[in-house]
C-alpha cells in the first residue's frame, strides 16, 4: 500500500485536511513576532569640539578637517558626518556592528592626538568637549589626558 492511496480514496477528507493546514499556516504566519527591520544600535561615537568666537568656516578648516582626516584612517568606520557652527564643530562616527566601542573610543582619542602632531594644528585636544558613545561613556579633555597617563 502506498502513502497516497487513502488520500485518493477520500478526496473530500483530503480537501478538508489541506484547507485546515492552509488555515493554520495563515494564522501562524500572522502571529509570528518578526519585525521587517530589526532594532539595531550601531556603535557610534560623537566628538564635539569648540573654538570660542570661531566662525563656522574657521571651525571647519582648523578643527573639523584635520580631525576628519585622522578619523578616516580608523578601522571599521562606516559613516562619518560633521557639522560646524559658530564656535563649535561636531563629528559623528558610526562603526561596523562587529567593532568594539571601547577600542573605537581609544582609536578616536589617538586620532585626536595625531591630528595635533600631523597637521600642525595646536591644542586640538584642548578644544575637545566630549567623546560620547551609545553606552553612555563621557570623557572631557582633562579626563582624556588622565586616561592616557593611566594606560
Amino acid at each position: 500500500m502506498n502513502i497516497s492511496a487513502p488520500f485518493i480514496r477520500r478526496p473530500v477528507a483530503t480537501t478538508l485536511l489541506t484547507a485546515g493546514v492552509i488555515l493554520a499556516g495563515a494564522i501562524a504566519f500572522n502571529v509570528l513576532p518578526v519585525s521587517p527591520l530589526p532594532q539595531v544600535d550601531f556603535p557610534t561615537i560623537s566628538v564635539s569640539a569648540s573654538l570660542p568666537g570661531g566662525s563656522p568656516a574657521i571651525n571647519a578648516s582648523s578643527i573639523a578637517t584635520p580631525l576628519e582626516r585622522q578619523f578616516s584612517h580608523i578601522a571599521g568606520v562606516t559613516e562619518m558626518t560633521s557639522s560646524s557652527s559658530l564656535g563649535s564643530s561636531s563629528i559623528t562616527l558610526q562603526f561596523d556592528l562587529s567593532r568594539d566601542i571601547d577600542g573605537a573610543a581609544r582609536d578616536v582619542q589617538a586620532a585626536i592626538v595625531a591630528a595635533e602632531n600631523v597637521t600642525g594644528v595646536t591644542k586640538v585636544h584642548d578644544h575637545l568637549c566630549w567623546v560620547d558613545t551609545m553606552s553612555g561613556m563621557y570623557l572631557n579633555s582633562a579626563e582624556d589626558e588622565d586616561l592616557a597617563k593611566a594606560s
